[in-house]
């Protein structure tokens, strides 16, 4: 395979070369004519300058063509390592824990920073935590406190510990559970390690108070390592729409298919055959089980009432399969999802925390260029005097994502966007609209010094925050392009109020310089 590559490339490269010199020795021999014809009509010096300037002249208009598309395309960056992929679910966990600690340090804000860090340390403590987290989740009165009863009672537990203490109401109304209800682990024979099962309220509630216990629920439930989730008939819509939820984000669940005792073979095979049809797609048959959780007392003949045992063992059975096999990577799972939800967070926060930087800068720079212009009148449209200072704030604001970029490369995107005000017509209207609004505000002053330097300091303005949208971006200007960012940014900028109270803090600096000379 790789001498294959190797022939393909050489092919190529021969390819290439061939068909420079095809372009390449018809310009030579026109160049020789050329230089030829002149020195037999005139001299052989004269000849010899006109073919030098016919080369330096392609040679510089290559050199235009490269330099101008370069302007338009993001700024390169260095190569990255590729990180290694981790080799299994804890080794990415430990390594989403390790990333997000540094990501957390960068945090200038203290109680931000604090409140992350703290988080960020609780998820290290679940990491090395010694005990599985089940959690019983569904709709209320499905049977969820009920199976909850019944799985303790299986466990190996403190025989001094009272069963009253341990148990759960149970009942018919909905939302038995109205807070989330967590018991002390217990032991499962065959398991290594003690589980912690956890009651959740109902969902689904038509209340107020019900979406409060739904949210608690759905919260609780992102923090489980498996999720039981309880039905007693074929799945709802809103039921299948939460269950899918729970799935997608990375949580391991099995479905009980609870008070089977209530119904009729032939309509219980139905519906457990439904359920399975109905969410094949992200649970598996195994992990579909029918229960009895607390089974209706039966009236026999004789006139006495028998109340079956519960029938819960096969998803026991099954749940502690899963733990068993699973239980570790499980953890792993669940440190993982919720250290990306950390990390996203921590992100966001140091986006904003840049943002603000930035805007400090593009706040600082607008203001240097009032002084500048306002010393030194010009041509508002050749805003080319003033691409030092645009430079240096797109060198600071690069600077604060990250991007280190020199003062070459910061005059070539301070012109590019210059030009770009220019051909897109902003630059005439803003000298209207401030033209305009000084005029009606402003009596006294150098009128055209005036409107300079505010012009200049409200474009300014325009080309940093475009340069914040651009290197937030990675050094992108998107898919429409720098005219596309700058019109953006334009109309964000130009709102009545805002632009109102920037022209006043302009023109009161403007006063100031007056008073200063």
């Amino acid at each position: 395979m790789k001498n294959r590559f190797s022939w393909w490339r050489s092919l190529i490269t021969i390819g290439c070369i061939a068909l420079i010199i095809s372009f390449v020795v018809p310009l030579l021999d026109r160049l020789i004519q050329i230089y030829q014809a002149i020195a037999a009509t005139t001299s052989p010096i004269l000849g010899g300058f006109v073919v030098l300037l016919v080369i330096g002249l392609l040679a510089g208009l290559g050199f235009l063509v490269w330099r101008y598309l370069r302007l338009f395309q993001a700024e390169p960056s260095k190569p990255r390592p590729l990180p290694e992929v981790p080799t299994d679910k804890i080794e990415a966990a430990q390594d989403s824990l390790e990333a997000l600690e540094r990501q957390v340090e960068r945090i200038q804000d203290e109680v931000r920073r604090r409140s992350l860090s703290e988080q960020t340390e609780q998820l290290k403590n679940n990491f090395i935590r010694q005990e599985l987290r089940v959690v019983v989740f569904g709709v209320g009165s499905a049977g969820k406190t009920s199976l909850v009863n019944g799985l303790l009672d299986l466990a190996d537990r403190d025989l001094d510990r009272r069963r009253e203490d341990r148990r759960g109401e149970t009942g018919a109304t909905m939302g038995t559970t109205q807070l989330g209800k967590f018991y002390a682990p217990v032991r499962f024979a065959n398991l290594d390690v003690p589980v912690q099962i956890t009651d959740c309220p109902g969902i689904l509630e038509a209340s107020a108070l019900g979406s409060d216990r739904e949210r608690e629920a759905r919260q609780i439930a992102t923090e489980a390592d498996l999720i039981v989730f309880v039905v007693d008939d074929d799945l709802r819509r809103s039921e299948y729409e939460v269950l899918k939820a729970l799935t997608e984000i990375g949580k391991r669940t099995i479905l009980a298919f609870n008070k089977i005792d209530r119904l009729t073979p032939s309509d219980r095979d139905i519906i457990h055959t439904s359920l399975r049809s109905r969410v094949l797609d992200f649970i598996p048959p195994e992990d579909i089980v029918a229960i009895a959780a607390n089974p209706t007392a039966i009236t026999l003949d004789s006139g006495a009432v028998v109340t079956p045992k519960p029938k819960i063992q096969p998803l026991l059975s099954r749940l502690l399969d899963i733990l068993s096999y699973e239980g570790d990577e499980l953890v792993a799972d669940n440190v993982l999802l919720r250290s990306q939800r950390l990390t996203e967070e921590t992100r966001e926060a140091l986006a904003q925390q840049q943002q603000q930087e930035a805007e400090k800068v593009v706040e600082k720079f607008q203001w240097l260029v009032v002084g500048v212009v306002f010393a030194t009148p010009l041509p508002v449209v050749d805003l080319l005097a003033t691409a030092a200072i645009n430079a240096q704030m797109v060198v600071e604001i690069g600077r604060v994502y990250g991007c280190e970029i020199n003062m070459d490369r910061g005059k070539e995107l301070a012109n590019s966007l210059t030009r770009t005000l220019v051909s897109l017509g902003i630059v005439k209207g803003v000298v209207q609209i401030i033209t305009t609004l000084i005029s009606v505000t402003v009596v006294g002053l150098v009128l055209k010094a005036t409107v300079q330097s505010v012009t200049a300091a409200y474009l300014t303005r325009i080309a940093g925050k475009s340069f914040i949208e651009y290197f937030s971006r990675d050094r992108d200007w998107g898919d429409g392009g720098i005219a596309e960012v700058v019109q953006r940014q334009f109309q964000l900028n130009r709102r009545d109020e805002f632009l109102k109270a920037f022209v006043r803090e302009a023109v009161s600096r403007v006063m100031v310089l007056m008073k200063q000379s």
